[in-house]
């Protein structure tokens, strides 16, 4: 009986190493996945915050909760049962979707590049009063909740499509896919989100700091202090906590154009390398080949940093691909299909 609970015990062990085996592959293929849709990420990032703005700071965090909530469902309940069918039925359309997907990603970053040097003011009719000013806050805060869910089902639906196309390389396995589709969506959703919610805050917290005489005291803001004269920790320390509060209040809008910047270019990068690998999938190869030996060519004339200077020239010569796709489709929503579309309509 000692025997066969020894050999009982060991199977468990042996079953215990296998399931963490599994669960450690699938959390570094999910890693891996995630990565490639850091693009999108940024992108999703950097759009979100611009949902919280004329808000009263009491309801920008429910805000981003909703929000984020509204991505896990877009991602759990309807996404990833949509990539696991899709996996299973039609596997041969990943390619062709996450093509379609990099198309989008081109376009909106072309867009977003051309507002960028030709703004164009938003008007609405003579006479025709602010949507804001018609809707009630309540009515007006879940508008633009609903807003930034449709919008985040748009980014999601290419994080899914990024991470199914990688997954599916990789491993056969439905539950595998299944796990790993459930990890990035979970992971993403809490890092774009968490990151935003320290974004739209960042400015109250500025301020807090910067107005609080008693930082060392008060712990910097955690707690409420009566009133009183502040002690010689306070004194020592406010010349800092004041300077950074500063700081984070002028700093949050210059952030905030970088990281719409990074968002735009991020965009263009991940959408054209998505066109350049479909198209090596579909046998065109020479787009793939000339970007991957100019970047070759640049990393041997760069000792120092060749790896960082190769990277770099790929991504400038995916983001130059997905400029110019992002073109193409723009003249072709805009010149054909609006038009084509209208003509329906009357």
């Amino acid at each position: 009986m000692s025997t066969g609970l020894i050999a009982l015990l060991d199977d468990v062990v042996g079953l215990a190493k296998v399931a963490a085996a599994s669960l450690d592959d699938a959390a570094s293929q999910a890693a891996k996945a995630g990565a490639k849709a850091a693009g999108v990420v940024v992108d999703d990032a950097a759009v979100t915050p611009r949902y919280v703005v004329g808000f009263a700071p009491n309801r920008e965090i429910p805000i981003v909760w909703r929000i984020a909530v509204g991505s896990l469902k877009n991602k759990l309940l309807f996404l990833l049962p949509a990539a696991l069918a899709l996996s299973l039925l039609a596997p041969w359309a990943i390619t062709p979707l996450l093509m379609l997907g990099g198309a989008f990603l081109c376009y909106e970053g072309a867009e977003k590049a051309y507002e960028a040097f030709w703004p164009h003011a938003e008007h609405h009719g003579p006479g025709s009063p602010d949507p804001a000013a018609v809707l009630d806050s309540r009515q007006f805060e879940d508008e633009k909740v609903r807003g930034a869910i449709k919008t985040d089902f748009i980014l999601s639906a290419e994080i899914m499509a990024i991470t199914l196309s990688t997954v599916a390389e990789e491993t056969a396995s439905f539950w595998s896919q299944a796990l790993i589709l459930a990890i990035v969506g979970i992971g993403i959703t809490l890092a774009v989100y968490g990151v935003v919610a320290l974004i739209v805050k960042a400015d109250d917290a500025g301020m807090a700091l910067a107005i609080n005489e008693r930082p060392a005291s008060s712990l910097l803001g955690l707690r409420r202090l009566p009133a009183g004269t502040p002690g010689g920790g306070d004194r020592a320390l406010r010349h800092l906590t004041q300077a950074f509060g500063r700081g984070l209040v002028y700093g949050m809008p210059i952030f905030l154009k970088l990281l719409s910047f990074v968002g735009t270019a991020a965009m263009l990068w991940v959408g054209g390398g998505i066109i350049v690998h479909g198209l090596e999938a579909y046998g065109m190869a020479g787009l793939g080949h000339a970007i991957h030996d100019a970047a070759a060519a640049v990393g041997h004339a760069l000792p120092a940093g060749g790896a960082v200077a190769e990277w770099l020239v790929t991504a400038a010569a995916s983001g130059i691909v997905g400029l110019v796709v992002g073109a193409v489709v723009i003249v072709a929503v805009h010149r054909v299909a609006e038009p084509a579309l209208a003509r329906l309509r009357a």
